[in-house]
């Protein structure tokens, strides 16, 4: 029995802190804010949220991958590298099982998949390490212009290390000219990289093709295939892929895993980025996050499942929200190859409007107007203008990411919005006046004051 004056030991959670409670008038005080945190609660939960259309910055997690991870969290918690008890035994079952998800996915050998914390990793290892490794020899990397943000900026590394590093151009649809490729591997190119599917307008890279060429000339060949897995069908060994980057959260995984396939047979070697406890064939070393991996298994399982399925609704969802966009309003420009490419990625131009503006008058939907990682700056996509879009059409540019779980609602609301307010802001354009006059935009000579 509790004496006047002592403290129940029940505590109420107030934002930030643990309240003790008294007795008597504190504890009405106590019910009365307890009342006021349930309803800032319901409130809050009722407050609408953007419809979500920006599945290439990332995926929500599917239900099924969080169902697998959750044992692993609580119950199964041991070191996947202690070898001595039953704790560590169980991990590392899970873990190989994951590890072995990731490699049926692709068409590779379990023991050919690293484990890393992501895309970024995975194509920071693959480039710097290949390159470093057979530096001896080979002082020459191969890329495009339209690679991911984290493979420009590592070879632009290695080039302050001392490398050649060639940046290929791609044609006007973003597809890479396969000749052009050829022509550029010397006798010292080590490794040529080449996103899968391009992350801004969904261009899908003749893959197969350029495998073939990187064996028949001796030169490894890495592709950043992030936006790609789970999506499309891919086949290490047909289609010639000695390494390849993979990432959790873009095929509905868990953040902070991913994994990095590197080929056995041909070897390929590489120097690791970070050293330690020599894990992951010594090749990132670190102890394997458990739950992660399971994630990224499960994740690859799901998507080896439904791909088919999916591609199938994707695609017909992509078309919808095409032809109801392009049927209402005019002068709208499909950045990247009609066909070569993946469905779920709708990179559009809409000509005398700017996207930051139109991204704003869109708040109830979540778009972009570029990659994620690099949204935060104004300069018009890089991806845009290495496919020779004019300036003001690459800042006009939004892309609508289109996935697993988006409805036809969603499609058919976000289409509406779009066609309403793009309307709205050319009415307040004086540069689509003048277009609508007969006035050629490009004839005129602008004075600067």
């Amino acid at each position: 029995m509790l004496s006047p004056g002592r403290t129940v030991s029940s505590r109420l959670l107030r934002p930030g802190s643990w309240l003790p409670l008294r007795l008597g008038s504190e504890r009405t005080a106590a019910s009365s804010l307890q009342k006021e945190l349930i309803k800032k609660h319901e409130l809050e939960k009722d407050e609408l949220r953007p419809l979500y259309m920006d599945f290439q910055a990332t995926t929500p997690m599917d239900p099924r991958v969080l169902d697998a991870m959750l044992p692993y969290q609580v119950n199964y918690y041991g070191n996947p590298h202690s070898r001595t008890h039953a704790y560590g035994w169980e991990s590392e079952s899970a873990m190989e099982t994951a590890r072995k998800q990731v490699a049926d996915l692709i068409g590779a050998d379990p023991r050919e998949i690293i484990f890393t914390s992501g895309a970024t990793e995975s194509n920071n290892m693959a480039i710097k390490g290949v390159a470093r490794f057979y530096q001896a020899k080979k002082h020459h990397v191969i890329t495009t212009q339209t690679e991911h943000k984290c493979v420009l900026d590592s070879c632009r590394i290695l080039e302050s290390e001392g490398f050649s590093v060639t940046y290929l151009p791609v044609q006007t649809d973003g597809l890479l000219d396969l000749e052009l490729l050829e022509a550029s591997i010397r006798p010292d190119t080590s490794l040529v990289s080449v996103m899968t599917v391009n992350n801004e307008i969904g261009v899908k890279q003749p893959i197969k093709e350029i495998g073939k060429i990187c064996r028949s000339k001796g030169v490894f060949f890495h592709t950043d295939a992030a936006q790609a897995i789970g999506k499309i069908p891919l086949n290490v060994s047909d289609w010639k892929i000695d390494l390849m980057s993979i990432s959790g959260h873009k095929i509905y995984g868990p953040k902070g895993v991913g994994a990095l396939y590197v080929r056995r047979r041909p070897r390929v070697r590489l120097e690791p980025l970070q050293n330690g406890g020599g894990q992951e064939r010594g090749l990132r070393s670190g102890t394997v996050p458990t739950p992660l991996a399971v994630g990224l298994g499960a994740a690859c399982s799901l998507a080896q499942q439904e791909m088919e399925y999916d591609h199938h609704r994707v695609s017909m969802l992509a078309n919808r929200l095409v032809q109801k966009i392009m049927s209402e309003i005019p002068d709208v420009i499909m950045n990247g190859h009609p066909e070569q490419r993946y469905p779920g990625c709708v990179n559009l131009s809409f000509a005398y409007v700017e996207g930051e503006s139109l991204l704003m008058a869109l708040k109830d939907v979540a778009l972009s107007s570029g990659s994620a990682c690099t949204s935060a700056s104004l300069e018009p996509s890089y991806v845009l203008r290495a496919i020779g879009a004019d300036e003001d059409l690459a800042h006009s540019s939004i892309r609508f990411g289109i996935g697993r779980f988006t409805t036809e609602d969603e499609v058919d609301y976000t289409a509406e919005k779009c066609i309403q307010q793009v309307r709205r802001l050319r009415e307040m354009s004086p540069l689509w006046e003048m277009v609508q006059e007969g006035i050629d935009l490009k004839s005129i000579k602008w004075t600067q004051h």
